[in-house]
């Protein structure tokens, strides 16, 4: 299940081009009796058909441009009781704080701007465009450029590629942007209420800033249709240096060099700084400190710390918090939580750490554990903050499912209508977390093959692993492998098994290496991991989206090529067996899910009147 992907953006055109003239002495005369003033009137342009009834309050400072202000046009558009100010240096370009206009900082046509403290621009401000974050590593030795049109894809290359490619990836960015040709500027229809100082502002036409506190070096995308703009500051937001696309900011956030990708709601006093956001992320009440969250990352409660980590389709439970500091180098550790991972009320991880696909982190973990090899366990930290894995028990989990259908329905984006940036794969079951399934029972087999250490627990990479869930392990990744293959390859029509047979690998050796190459996971797409070698060292940043637009688009063959090419002889059996194990791997789910509901119907008995 994947969502589609659109092309990448191109730099924005122009608007039509508007003439505010110099003042008369009557015009000046009526804004005045409209208790408007300005610093030197000669310096201020009005559009000859503006309503100036619409104007009043106002006091204009320096170079101001007033452009088309008609209610019949746009009920409810005005400017009043604000300050709108310029500022120049040298002979550098004066930068324009302007209702109306083409140049520089523009504010468009039939906006409203009401009862704002100041808005200013300094000389050729780059309003938070091109600023560079230090995600994952707070030290700074990695960083991603933020732009509008960033795609989660691209960011995870710029944070993790090799140096040498990153660099490369930093020039190409900056040349991206430099052909954007963006100028700051304050578009149509746009909103400014009731906020405090705005300082180097931009803003697309229709979104909205509604009572924020204080806003610096930041900008407001939209690539909604008109009427359905979804990019929103709401009531005391601070934020400096920042980049909100298509997103929502509210009820008092404070952002510090943040990315917020499409449908990411950010609200309720969260505080951030060094992260970025992707599609349909919702961060309520705690903190994030160089946190790459990737697509449907989500953390609602007070006294929740995401510190220097990647995350996606991730859920973190109250008081989850992460650490990452080494007092003699400073904050350098960070780590990963694979797709899907959730973290218990109170969970903690001593970081660097990874933790495979789809698993429940609970307790205290201070051994840096990599339990990647391991994906849908349980992870339980033991008193001594040592990792105790129960693997693949999640895999019967009715949630599992759970999740899969409500993400898409849940896809904020697509209610908008926007164009997508963030390319987005569903799938529990895919490449990347079915080939650590594979490689597990590799692993798991030698294990039981020997005697458990003297506390009964087997140890692997500093882990502990009891031999009963490592015996239940065995059963559960056979079966989740087998109903990945029912859904790729037989999907839900049994009548069509009559000759089938299991997909034969490539004759031509070099052929058969490409299919069956590792798969990664780029923040919500999984991919083969050349073809993210190739979009890495792209000559540019559209040939870079292009080849993970390709990817994307090829997702369902290459994973069937993939299937044909890595499976080993064993896991090469007949649709009859394919069926069988898909049965019970449903059974399972059914079990639990009526176990949790009998468990449920119990609670309400025993709470009812």
């Amino acid at each position: 299940m994947t969502t589609s992907k659109t092309s990448h953006p191109s730099p924005q055109n122009p608007e039509k081009e508007i003439k505010p003239l110099p003042l008369s002495p009557e015009v000046i005369a009526r804004l005045r009796a409209n208790e408007c003033h300005a610093s030197d009137w000669s310096r201020v342009r009005i559009h000859p058909d503006s309503d100036l009834d619409l104007i009043s309050g106002v006091e204009f400072e320096g170079d101001v441009s007033v452009g088309l202000l008609d209610a019949a046009l746009r009920p409810g558009c005005c400017l009043r009781n604000a300050l709108i100010a310029d500022s120049s240096i040298g002979d550098l370009p004066r930068i324009r704080a302007v209702v109306g206009g083409i140049r520089n900082a523009e504010v468009g046509d039939n906006v409203t701007i009401e009862n704002t403290a100041r808005i200013s621009y300094d000389p050729q401000p780059a309003c938070g465009v091109g600023l560079e974050v230090s995600v994952l590593d707070e030290a700074g030795s990695r960083h991603v450029i933020i732009y509008p049109g960033l795609s989660a894809q691209s960011a995870i290359l710029m944070a993790r590629a090799r140096r040498a490619v990153a660099e490369e990836i930093y020039t190409q960015t900056h040349a991206y942007i430099d052909s954007l040709g963006l100028r700051p500027r304050i578009g149509d229809r746009a909103e400014i209420l009731d906020a405090g100082s705005l300082e180097n502002i931009h803003m697309d036409p229709g979104t909205v800033i509604h009572g924020a506190s204080r806003l610096a070096n930041g900008s407001l995308f939209s690539s909604a249709p008109e009427g359905k703009e979804a990019a929103y500051i709401g009531p005391g937001v601070d934020a400096d240096g920042f980049i909100l696309e298509d997103a929502r900011a509210d009820s008092c956030a404070i952002l510090h060099h943040c990315y917020l990708g499409q449908g990411v709601h950010v609200e309720k006093g969260f505080t951030a700084h060094d992260s970025l956001f992707f599609a349909n992320c919702s961060m309520e009440n705690g903190e994030a400190c160089a946190l790459f969250a990737g697509p449907y990352t989500v953390s609602m409660h007070k006294g929740t710390l995401l510190i220097g980590c990647q995350t996606s389709f991730m859920n973190a439970g109250s008081s989850t918090n992460q650490s990452n500091h080494m007092y003699k180098l400073g904050p350098v550790h960070w780590g990963v939580l694979e797709r899907g991972v959730k973290t218990s009320s109170g969970s903690y991880l001593m970081l660097g750490a990874k933790i495979g696909a789809f698993s429940l982190l609970m307790g205290h973990h201070k051994t840096h554990p990599d339990s990647s090899e391991f994906p849908f366990s349980y992870l339980f930290g033991d008193p001594q903050g040592a990792t105790v894995v129960v693997p693949g028990v999640m895999l019967r989990s009715c949630g599992l499912l759970r999740d899969e259908l409500k993400w898409p329905s849940r896809d904020r984006r697509r209610q908008a209508s926007l164009t997508l940036r963030d390319r987005v794969v569903y799938d529990v079951l895919n490449p990347v977390t079915v080939d650590p399934m594979i490689r597990a029972l590799a692993t798991i087999r030698p294990m039981l093959s020997r005697h458990a250490d003297d506390d009964r627990y087997h140890r692997y990479k500093g882990m502990k692993l009891s031999r009963a869930s490592l015996d239940r392990a065995v059963k559960l990744y056979y079966l989740g492998i087998m109903k990945y293959l029912e859904r790729v390859l037989l999907g839900p029509d049994s009548s069509a098994d009559a000759g089938w047979s299991f997909p034969l690998p490539p004759s031509d050796i070099e052929e058969r290496e490409h299919d069956a190459a590792e798969w990664i996971d780029l923040a919500g797409q999984p991919l083969p991991r050349p073809l993210a070698v190739e979009a890495a060292e792209a000559g540019s940043v559209e040939e870079r989206e292009m080849k993970l637009d390709r990817a994307f688009a090829d997702y369902g063959q290459l994973q069937r090529r993939w299937i044909a090419a890595r499976f080993p002889a064993e896991l090469r059996v007949g649709a009859d067996e394919i069926r069988r194990c898909a049965r019970e791997f449903d059974r399972l789910v059914d079990l639990d899910r009526s176990t949790y509901r009998d468990s449920l119907n119990a609670e309400l008995a025993m709470l009812a009147l």
